[in-house]
């Protein structure tokens, strides 16, 4: 096991909401594009945001084999040119692929490890949820981030298992993608100052920094990482009316119709729209943004 470094991206000893990009995974036909996601980090990290998040939900992590992952990840890390932190996504059903794909992770230069609950077979009781995520921090290569995404396991991480794995020395932060603020607070009040928790809604990043939040792991930021830059800066300097009024005319509107159709495929319209990427191609089962979709995204990104 790997004992977590020491770093400034606790939520006691920074001063700005920190921001990470869980990187969109681009396409050319059958193969991932490693160059247009070599261009992407790269225009990405001149912005200056915090960090990468490849292989997650974002990144159509179920849509990709375990080669592909790897050279998702080594791309990430060979263009993240500016120190940026990279948590790659570890996701998986049994205690050993988990560790097995966090080694892999750990390989192609990555820092951290975020993992979700196990999908598919459920756990048939918290006991089992907690018994899961530190049998594999006991062996995992990386420090690990817990990922609560209910809609894609079918069960919420509890608030009592995550404050229980808070003192693991191996599990150091979570993102809730939840999408329930009450639980977000929640975990707030119930874990350490320097166990990370990330907000992975976008349209709740501005009230959860409020409260204590580390920052947000926020999808649009493939497509507009100055705009969340710009509210950051605004919540620093106090000026959380301007942070909420971005919040609300440039990020909330996208990320409904992500809401509705599918992030992926929404995050990629909204880079190609924002010229960051050239191909919004998704895999099965996943399709692309509905011309509806696409449309809206573009109005909302030309004002």
């Amino acid at each position: 096991m790997q004992e977590p470094d020491q770093n400034d991206l606790h939520r006691t000893t920074t001063s700005h909401p920190v921001l990470l990009c869980p990187l969109v995974t681009p396409f050319t036909d059958e193969t991932v594009d490693t160059d247009a996601l070599g261009q992407l980090v790269e225009s990405l990290a001149a912005t200056g945001i915090d960090g990468f998040v490849p292989c997650g939900t974002s990144g159509e992590v179920a849509s990709l084999t375990p080669e592909e992952r790897r050279r998702v990840i080594e791309t990430t890390v060979e263009n993240s040119s500016h120190g940026q932190t990279v948590i790659a996504g570890a996701a998986a059903t049994a205690v050993r692929s988990a560790v097995e794909r966090i080694e892999s992770a750990a390989a192609a230069g990555a820092d951290a490890a975020l993992l979700p609950s196990p999908y598919y077979h459920a756990p048939n009781s918290p006991a089992g949820l907690k018994q899961f995520f530190a049998a594999v921090a006991d062996d995992a290569a990386l420090p690990i981030y817990l990922y609560d995404i209910p809609s894609c396991t079918g069960q919420q991480i509890p608030t009592e298992v995550t404050e229980a794995l808070s003192s693991h020395p191996n599990i150091v932060g979570l993102k809730d993608s939840s999408g329930d603020y009450e639980h977000f607070s929640a975990v707030l009040r119930a874990t350490p100052d320097d166990f990370d928790v990330y907000q992975g809604f976008d349209t709740q990043f501005v009230q959860s920094v409020q409260i204590g939040a580390t920052g947000g792991i926020c999808g649009l930021t493939n497509a507009t990482p100055e705009i969340f830059l710009d509210v950051a800066t605004a919540i620093v300097e106090g000026n959380y009316e301007r942070a909420a009024r971005l919040q609300q005319t440039a990020i909330t509107p996208i990320f409904d119709v992500g809401l509705e159709e599918g992030f992926a495929p929404v995050l990629k319209t909204a880079a190609v729209a924002s010229g960051r990427l050239s191909s919004h191609h998704v895999r099965p089962p996943l399709i692309e943004t509905s011309t509806e979709g696409v449309a809206l995204i573009e109005d909302v990104l030309s004002t």
